[in-house]
């Protein structure tokens, strides 16, 4: 059962005890309780302080959105699918997979040197190219100079806390996991609107100018709708082709064998969709959060050595039809970059081929939550399929 934490106008329902969250992230949901087209707010078990908004919060508001709590990096999210091989049938080596993996997708801040070319790409289901660019055109003019890097970005992975993994479940069947966004383009369109929306007379007497919005039936609310959702689509195409790349890299190198793949699950956690609750048409951001309706397929990663959940939804409306989105950090980058020294990344990542350098120690898996803590957090929220562990994780 959630506790309830006295808000604004509204309770603020959470997964996660108020007595271990940080003052920060309780301030920023206090400040958004209170505006005043909030329906509500549900907090989730990975809930910490964010950009905008607080990470792991589901935001319900009335006619109205607000672009900084959706945050830059629009339609960030999970994809996976299982193969028909299992760990016997790998290497006791996996560097040079991981390095072919690392060749055919772009880490970073990297881009493929020529597009891909989606009807080129073996396996890949996406379909509606033409009218996906096409739409490229109505976008903001801050767009326009953007397109050739849209493009050559389309099927990378970026950094941060993106990520790209082979997995087994604990039947030893092998998984591919990967986490990233929409890209450059998708924080560009962001950080315009969200500037947009600050200089708008409704929103100078805000507690926070983060929680800045916009509003049903304006001009400047239809431009926005129109690039978040387009910016969505993209970050969902840019999961598929990188995953239909990687699903024929590993089919590749396992030469005499044929890789059979099932349906792949796909997910976003930041993002705004049209939902209807309590008889309401509500717009729902999921900052760091995942839709778990009835049924609804979801991926819940840990960190890059504690294993990854595929879940599925149970419908809990008091929550949104939502779950979290991760683990959750527990600690800032720069403060796991003080904390950690590479010897402990190599400690905390034994047994996983994956970076094991200074540039991913704000990685380490010491500076997340529990990830067992989490689920167990949740289990009004989903169910659990399968619980992943980590063979290979590929970072920028």
């Amino acid at each position: 059962m959630p506790y309830t934490m006295r808000g604004g106008h509204i309770p603020i329902r959470m997964w996660a005890d108020p007595a271990d969250v940080e003052s920060g992230a309780l301030d920023q949901l206090r400040n958004v309780s209170n505006l005043p087209w909030v329906h509500g707010v549900a907090v989730m078990p990975d809930v910490h302080y964010g950009k905008g908004a607080t990470v792991g919060s589901v935001i319900a508001m009335r006619d109205a959105v607000a672009p900084a709590a959706v945050g830059v990096d629009i339609g960030c999210g999970m994809t996976a699918v299982r193969s028909s091989l299992t760990v016997d049938d790998l290497p006791d080596d996996l560097s040079r997979l991981r390095a072919k993996i690392e060749k055919a997708v772009p880490v970073g801040r990297g881009a493929h040197k020529t597009a891909v070319d989606p009807s080129a790409v073996p396996g890949l289901k996406e379909r509606g190219w033409y009218e996906f660019w096409k739409a490229y055109d109505e976008l903001a003019p801050v767009a326009r100079s953007r397109r050739g890097r849209a493009t050559s970005q389309l099927g990378t992975l970026g950094s941060g806390n993106h990520f790209l993994e082979l997995c087994a479940d604990v039947d030893g069947t092998v998984w591919l996991v990967l986490h990233s966004g929409s890209r450059n383009i998708g924080k560009e369109l962001a950080e315009h609107h969200i500037e947009a929306a600050m200089r708008l007379p409704h929103n100078q007497d805000l507690p926070d100018r983060d929680l800045a919005v916009f509003v049903n039936g304006t001009r400047k609310m239809e431009e926005y709708r129109r690039d978040l959702f387009w910016a969505q689509d993209y970050a969902r195409r840019n999961r598929a082709v990188m995953m239909a790349l990687t699903q024929n890299v590993v089919s590749r190198f396992f030469t005499g064998k044929r890789v059979r793949w099932e349906d792949v699950i796909s997910c976003h956690h930041n993002y705004v969709a049209e939902e209807t609750y309590d008889g309401v048409e509500l717009l729902i951001t999921r900052k760091g959060a995942i839709r778990a309706g009835e049924g609804d397929l979801g991926i819940i990663p840990g960190s890059m050595a504690t294993g990854t959940y595929i879940v599925r939804g149970l419908g809990n409306e008091s929550a949104f039809n939502s779950a979290s989105h991760g683990a959750g950090r527990k600690m800032s980058r720069s403060k796991a970059k003080k904390s950690f020294t590479v010897d402990d990344l190599i400690e905390q990542t034994r047994g996983v081929e994956c970076r094991k350098d200074p540039g991913v120690i704000d990685e380490i898996p010491g500076a997340y939550k529990d990830i067992e803590s989490v689920i167990e957090a949740q289990t009004d929220l989903v169910e659990v399929v399968a619980h992943l562990r980590q063979l290979i994780c590929v970072k920028g």
